[in-house]
């Protein structure tokens, strides 16, 4: 079997330049895009305490030495969030991040360990405002590639047109044929509909497993065809840095886009209770815990800030993946300059 071909062999690169261009190009016009409606770039920095408190997130590990060679634990951050939210809590109000960020565990035609997370926050502002935004970036993006439609793998989804909202509920019910209100937190409940639905279920498999394996299977595939779908009104138990719903608590601010079956970005309306956030990190390092035989700190620092932050949104998107959807890219190394070894 022979080797595969590097990514900087000449024919290779020639291959994927007209991607990597195309990705400046959108780049360039999305920063025009935020700075027209006054946000601020900023720069947040990748060595952190925490890199994020989510069970099914790795990360990478470092040592930072001081001057007498004593080691402490740093970790290349999974997303700007904790710091981003920080620079709320220090008076910012209108802000973004072109972010290199690091996921470990991650590889394939949608993965890299090492990309780039587009992320933005308003303060003050309702979420309906970030999902909007986030429509708008897509259509952008499109725009700045010269092409009329997103493409994945012979989907095709026109950002121009007007989006479709979809909560999860709706999704459930729609494509899964699943009542998710009547299986709400009743994990052999769900268990009997996802067996009904040739969903795989294990002994050990908690509600929440098996809420994502229903949505992976039966709904992910379904979503952002023709058009960009906005689906929101997540379980709370699946939201756990978004603040619950006014009118619903059992439900909260949380949405994904989608284009092609493709995540795109993932938004909240932001959890600001500094209590509440703890308990939610202890409770998603106790699920790492058991599943994986790990935990990371708490980032106190964060929690701290949390109780000086202004009520905001805000939402992380997968720059690399835009990019891929909107030049006709195969897979996220097409649009990577250097992809990671």
């Amino acid at each position: 079997m022979s080797a595969p071909t590097p990514w900087w062999d000449k024919d290779s690169h020639a291959d994927r330049r007209p991607f990597l261009e195309a990705r400046g190009r959108i780049r360039r016009s999305l920063r025009g895009w935020f700075e027209t409606r006054g946000f601020t770039e900023v720069e947040c920095g990748a060595l952190q305490a925490s890199p994020g408190n989510e069970a099914h997130l790795h990360a990478f590990a470092t040592a930072r030495l001081d001057e007498a060679g004593r080691s402490g634990a740093l970790y290349l951050h999974t997303s700007p969030e904790f710091t981003c939210k920080k620079l709320l809590a220090a008076g910012e109000t209108k802000i973004f991040d072109f972010a290199r960020v690091y996921r470990n565990r991650e590889d394939g035609p949608l993965h890299s360990a090492e990309f780039t997370m587009l992320e933005w926050y308003r303060a003050g502002a309702a979420w309906d405002q970030i999902m909007q935004d986030t429509v708008e970036v897509c259509r952008e993006a499109a725009l700045a590639a010269g092409r009329p439609q997103l493409e994945w793998r012979g989907q095709t989804c026109d950002p121009q047109a007007e989006a479709e909202r979809l909560t999860l509920v709706e999704a459930f019910t729609r494509h899964a044929g699943v009542d998710l209100e009547g299986v709400l937190g009743d994990r052999d409940g769900l268990a009997r509909a996802a067996q009904a639905r040739e969903v795989r279920v294990g002994a050990d498999d908690s509600w929440s497993d098996l809420f994502s394996r229903v949505l992976v299977q039966h709904i992910e595939p379904k979503l952002g065809q023709g058009r960009l779908t906005v689906l929101c009104e997540y379980p709370a138990e699946e939201a756990a840095l978004a603040r619950p719903l006014a009118h619903d608590p059992r439900f909260a601010e949380r949405f994904e886009l989608y284009a092609c079956g493709v995540e795109l970005a993932n938004g909240f309306g932001e959890l600001t209770d500094p209590a509440e956030q703890r308990r939610r990190f202890e409770a998603e390092m106790n699920v790492k815990q058991a599943t994986y035989g790990e935990r990371y700190p708490l980032d106190e620092d964060f929690l701290a800030a949390l109780a000086h932050m202004p009520p905001a949104s805000g939402v992380a998107l997968g720059f690399d993946r835009l990019v891929m959807l909107a030049s006709g890219a195969r897979r996220i190394a097409d649009v990577l300059w250097t992809p990671p070894v």
